[in-house]
């Protein structure tokens, strides 16, 4: 029999990693319901027709294809052999797979979206915290199954939307503990260098290649835009916008000036109503070089780097003001930005940024020392669980040495001894194990005491 093993990119939590998660799913979810967001579910896995076509070729790749149950096993082998031929060369077939995992949380929000508008209240604004699937290179801080945290607000085109959003992200670093830096950009601003590079057309080619620049390099994204059919007046133009440096207002004066054009000087416009809120905020970073490569940003985007950590993006976003045209409900504008969990998770790992009490263990355990003491530890268990105080009774009978030992393994940090002197006494002896003070107590007395220990 082979070793149990998990599939590429997926992990298990035990206990004290669930507990650190929480922490950071708690403290997201807490800022996101300050400004409003309403909580959203949807399913794991969607049609395929819903996500195909909207993450570009890059992300339609990396769909996890759900193979469709009960295949005709009568049809003709050729017709399947024809069929998964397509699959194979990238193409989709639905005599094989009708399905998948959802990519990210914002293509199966904007189906909702188009789904129930007759019923939603305009702006409106939702959260989600659920897990994502891609099939991607597994490595550090990147993973095929991992969550995600998004907060939306569609049927509003106000700009202070991404100004709350940007102070959202400010907010939930500050009480994690990481430092970062949310990057921001204006999609109208490179499809104001595909304009003069070109046309429109070349907008695609562009952004993926601009996408790379930190992965690859300057040099190698020149080569690959090279490969595009773009000139060599053109990649000057590409190189010499990559090369913008200074302070936030000298960016937009020297984008101005190289981009002249319609689309630029209303991104220009829309970077400066934004940047007002930030003067001074060394966090919020004008990035021309930042891309986010999934076709469906219109406008505003934003990415969160970790400042002291080298893992990639721990979140990012934009605005997309059509993305529910693509199910039929054209005219609703959108922005929205995603939290990075796991690696969040990572960075605060390695900055060992997680308070002491995040761990949620049990609090007090009680000694078995035998039936009777053990039905009256019980008891008092039950009466301590009601207070919400987290207790358990050793499971069997045992030494004090065995008891004391499993209270140690688990740090739990106060014990409850019941034996046959105590139940005649009608006095608990309480130990807290960090100090190895003891102190004798009524059992009426114990769970006022420990109240307020």
């Amino acid at each position: 029999m082979s070793k149990p093993g998990l599939p590429q990119g997926t992990r298990d939590f035990g206990a004290e990693t669930v507990y650190k998660r929480q922490f950071i799913f708690n403290t997201i979810r807490s800022v996101f319901e300050c400004y409003g967001y309403e909580p959203l579910e949807t399913p794991a896995m969607e049609n395929l027709d819903t996500l195909l076509g909207k993450y570009g070729d890059e992300g339609d790749k990396l769909i996890f294809k759900i193979l469709n149950n009960g295949l005709d096993h009568t049809a003709k082998k050729e017709a399947a052999r024809a069929a998964f031929e397509n699959i194979l060369s990238g193409k989709n077939d639905k005599a094989i797979t009708e399905r998948a995992l959802r990519y990210d949380l914002t293509i199966p929000f904007a189906r909702y979206v188009a789904m129930h508008h007759a019923g939603i209240i305009f702006p409106y604004r939702r959260y989600q915290l659920q897990p994502v699937w891609r099939a991607d290179r597994p490595q550090k801080g990147r993973y095929r199954e991992f969550f995600q945290c998004d907060a939306d607000v569609v049927g509003s085109r106000s700009l202070l939307n991404e100004v709350e959003l940007t102070q959202i992200y400010l907010s939930v670093f500050e009480r994690l503990g990481i430092e970062v830096e949310v990057r921001i950009n204006h999609r109208k601003i490179l499809s104001g260098l595909a304009e003069l590079c070109g046309g429109a057309e070349y907008t695609t080619a562009i952004t993926t290649a601009i996408d790379k620049l930190d992965k690859i390099g300057i040099e190698k994204v020149k080569e690959e835009l090279g490969g595009k059919s773009l000139g060599s007046k053109a990649i000057g133009i590409i190189e010499k916008y990559l090369q913008i440096t200074g302070s936030e207002v000298e960016k937009i004066n020297q984008v101005s000036q190289l981009l002249p054009t319609t689309s630029t000087q209303s991104a220009v416009s829309d970077l400066g109503s934004i940047m007002k809120h930030f003067e001074g905020n060394d966090k919020i970073i004008l990035d021309f070089s930042l891309a986010r490569g999934l076709n469906y940003y219109t406008g505003i985007i934003f990415e969160v780097r970790a400042r002291d950590v080298q893992i990639g993006s721990i979140g990012g976003g934009g605005r997309y003001d059509d993305l529910t045209g693509l199910f039929g409900l054209p005219g609703i504008p959108g922005v929205g930005i995603s939290f990075g969990v796991d690696r969040i998770y990572d960075v605060m790992e390695e900055l060992k940024l997680f308070p002491a009490t995040v761990k949620r263990s049990t609090q007090i355990l009680f000694f078995n020392l035998g039936e009777e003491a053990a039905d009256k530890s019980f008891e008092l268990a039950q009466e301590l669980r009601l207070e919400n105080i987290r207790c358990e009774l050793y499971h069997e009978p045992a030494k004090f040495d065995k008891q004391f030992k499993y209270a140690e393994k688990k740090h739990i940090p106060f014990v409850v001894i019941i034996g046959n002197e105590e139940l005649v006494s009608g006095k608990a002896k309480l130990k807290i194990l960090e100090s190895g003070k003891q102190e004798e107590l009524l059992f009426g007395d114990l769970k006022e005491r420990l109240k307020k220990i």
